[in-house]
């Protein structure tokens, strides 16, 4: 993906995307129930994916809902969802998310949705559902690809940053600067102006 756009979609696509997400809601049980339908579809098309994902089972249901529920109604706001979308990339900057990987779980929710839906899946709505899906898949490779290395340099900053202030402390055997809380302050910030520079 060289490229992250906003995702705009036709009404009528969008219309549908949000029409079969709220019949497929209607029809379960409840929202931990169709967490659960969304959990087993991804990992029934690929158990491999599993161990990408490390919270309990019924956590990881209720965020695959989560997220799929916001993304799916930001449809007919594409600056909202790009910005869903962005963060969520960088929540997944650890996950290798692949070309490959994104496709799996595309296509999981969208054979669950046309089992679960039959003729109410329409072509609108899959058509609305596998451009969403595309769009947060590419999305999350586009953010790992970009920004990466630009965050890796930030957190190597960092720990440069609160290991110099460390030092100093040690130094001091844990004492403030000057014994008192003004002349650490002082000291936090000539350490950080120091980080900056």
């Amino acid at each position: 993906m060289d490229n992250f756009n906003e995702l705009r979609l036709d009404d009528r696509v969008i219309k549908g995307a949000q029409d079969a997400w709220a019949r497929f809601l209607s029809m379960a049980e409840s929202r931990e129930a169709a967490g659960e339908a969304v959990y087993s579809a991804l990992f029934e098309a690929a158990p491999a994916l599993q161990s990408l994902f490390v919270s309990p089972r019924a956590v990881q249901a209720m965020k695959f809902m989560g997220g799929l529920s916001a993304f799916v109604t930001a449809l007919s706001d594409p600056a909202g969802l790009k910005i869903q979308v962005e963060t969520l990339g960088f929540g997944h900057l650890y996950l290798d998310v692949t070309p490959p990987r994104v496709v799996i779980f595309r296509d999981a929710i969208l054979d669950l949705l046309e089992v679960e839906l039959g003729d109410n899946f329409t072509s609108s709505a899959h058509a609305g559902w596998r451009a969403l899906l595309n769009y947060v898949g590419g999305a999350i490779i586009y953010v790992k690809a970009n920004y990466t290395e630009r965050v890796n340099i930030l957190l190597a900053s960092w720990k440069v940053c609160t290991k110099a202030l460390t030092s100093e402390e040690e130094a001091m055997g844990g004492q403030a600067v000057g014994g008192d809380s003004n002349s650490a302050r002082s000291e936090e910030r000539r350490v950080g102006k120091e980080c900056r520079s």
